[in-house]
């Protein structure tokens, strides 16, 4: 029986509540905005989606965390997402939030382009080491920033010490099979050039791979297909966190101490390199 992969990819479906959840997002990310030291908009390319936003501690930086939205490279803005800087910035963290240009407008690979320019805007602001972190497209586009082709100068790749993938899509083959394929305009070339299960990491990579155990089985499989695929070839970590779904997940960015923060903003020496 041939597979719906409309239907394998479909969150929200499966989420009681879900339809309110954009609404709730966008007024949590507006309240946030208003209390927190920032810096919107601040332009790293020429295309109108092409800016960024910085969360400041309150004392002296640690370095930089780059968080980049998923949305299916079709959906959401940066500013969607404003308060899931706080786990980040409340230990001592500036933290980039980069928007790019959306599906049809942009081709998968044309914003991993985009992506590539933010990250090296937000490195020449912020000193310091830089941590990695994209959910569901945003944790393909931060696991292609590693891969060997990676479009980031080898001397912002040195400062890039730890790479999360939350909830990412790790090969995109099998979404020329979905009706989004309408807009993201996929072929075989680019779905397999675009796919970092596919390609070869960088040998110095630090990746962890965290999901939701309640998630869309797909989702679970990705994130395992790319543990698999780069173990051995980068040192890499999965984690399905129990009781969460492809949403509830990303509540642990708010937390300074939750198990995902602690992974995230780990030294690579405390790392344990064992899938």
């Amino acid at each position: 029986m041939k597979r719906n992969w409309d239907d394998e990819f479909a969150n929200s479906a499966y989420i009681p509540g879900s339809e309110k959840l954009p609404a709730l997002w966008a007024a949590n990310a507006a309240a946030y905005r208003q209390a927190t030291p920032m810096q919107e908009d601040i332009a790293y390319g020429t295309a109108s989606r092409n800016r960024l936003d910085l969360v400041f501690p309150d004392g002296k930086s640690k370095g930089l965390v780059v968080f980049v939205h998923g949305g299916f490279w079709m959906e959401c803005n940066k500013s969607d997402w404003t308060d899931l800087a706080e786990g980040a910035r409340l230990n001592g963290w500036t933290v980039a939030l980069p928007g790019y240009t959306l599906a049809p407008n942009a081709r998968i690979s044309e914003i991993t382009h985009e992506i590539s320019q933010a990250i090296t805007k937000a490195a020449h602001l912020v000193e310091g080491p830089i941590r990695l972190v994209g959910h569901s497209a945003g944790g393909h586009l931060v696991t292609r920033m590693i891969c060997q082709d990676s479009p980031i100068a080898p001397e912002i790749l040195a400062r890039i010490t730890n790479v999360m993938s939350i909830s990412g899509l790790h090969d995109l083959r099998l979404l020329q099979q979905t009706k989004m394929n309408t807009a993201l305009q996929l072929d075989d070339m680019e779905a397999e050039r675009e796919s970092p299960a596919l390609l070869r990491p960088l040998a110095s990579a630090h990746v962890t791979c965290w999901v939701g155990a309640d998630e869309r089985p797909e989702f679970i499989r990705q994130s395992r297909l790319l543990a698999m695929m780069w173990d051995g070839l980068a040192q890499v970590r999965l984690f399905e966190e129990k009781e969460q779904n492809h949403f509830s997940i990303l509540s642990g960015l708010k937390y300074p101490n939750s198990p995902l923060m602690d992974e995230l903003l780990a030294s690579n020496e405390a790392r344990s390199t064992v899938v």
